[in-house]
């Protein structure tokens, strides 16, 4: 793409948009093109139609890449190559919803207990604690920690936010014994080379690590300790207004799929099978 990726590049900074979305956003519009070998100004809106077949009926993508392409394409023609025809003709696949899977509060532990390392631990038990995306805890600062407040402060989060969440007790003494022996100086969680944020892959690997020596086999990963520490939050009865601003959702719909999920929820509703009358007798246990 030389130019063009350079020019898109630009675009995406100008209006602000993070460094993971731009990285995809390039990425996407580079696998387009590869997949014509043509450059990206002689491809047209049946180029791109052709293309979302072929992520349909041959790689079967997942809607949500599929409308991350979109997304892509659409931005790449509108504000990169200025076409002269509608990019909302692109069109985008119809959404679905898919609930998480829920690490219980007895997984949490052993996941934590799984993990020797010390630094790698508090990584994971900052993450959860403070139900933190895996953008915020790689970026966290040691001056973020205000330990007069109980308070850890997330600086431009997701959506360019900042806001506070608690700060445990536990996670204050795990802390200080974790600065203790590291000495982190401005990066809270540095990587090795370099003192700079660990990258999503770093922890990514770090978390699968503790998944396999708890034994844990649910489809997990890093996000799914922020998705667990929501929906303990609300299964103890924490309202969802603050669930919402300690998650820093815009919107209170988004917080709300946690109801879909927590036990609590489910398990105070009886079945309708409970009520019934004159039920069967229950068949004996054969061993």
């Amino acid at each position: 793409m030389g130019q063009f990726r350079d020019r898109m590049d630009e675009e995406l900074r100008i209006r602000g948009y993070s460094t993971s979305t731009r990285e995809c956003y390039v990425r996407c519009v580079r696998n387009f093109v590869r997949h014509f070998m043509r450059p990206p100004d002689q491809l047209t809106l049946e180029h791109i139609r052709q293309y979302q077949l072929h992520l349909t009926r041959e790689r079967h993508v997942a809607w949500t890449y599929f409308n991350q392409v979109v997304c892509a394409l659409r931005f790449f023609y509108r504000e990169v190559l200025k076409t002269d025809w509608e990019v909302r003709h692109i069109p985008y696949q119809k959404t679905g919803r898919k609930l998480p899977e829920i690490l219980s509060p007895e997984e949490v532990a052993a996941l934590f207990q799984a993990t020797g390392n010390l630094k790698h631990r508090t990584l994971l038990m900052t993450m959860y604690s403070g139900g933190l995306r895996t953008s915020e805890v790689t970026r966290l600062r040691v001056s973020d920690i205000d330990r007069q407040r109980g308070v850890i402060r997330i600086e431009q989060g997701k959506g360019r936010s900042d806001r506070y969440v608690m700060l445990s007790p536990y996670l204050r003494a795990v802390l200080q014994a974790y600065e203790h022996a590291v000495h982190p100086t401005t990066v809270l969680f540095p990587s090795r080379a370099g003192g700079g944020p660990l990258s999503p892959r770093s922890l990514h690997r770090i978390f699968q690590r503790a998944r396999r020596g708890a034994r844990i086999t649910k489809h997990v990963y890093p996000h799914s300790l922020r998705h667990a520490a929501a929906t303990h939050l609300l299964e103890s009865g924490t309202s969802l207004r603050v669930i919402q601003l300690l998650l820093g959702h815009r919107s209170l719909r988004t917080t709300q799929l946690y109801t879909q999920v927590a036990d609590t929820q489910l398990q105070g509703t009886p079945s309708p099978l409970d009520r019934l009358p004159d039920l069967p007798s229950l068949p004996p246990i054969t061993r």
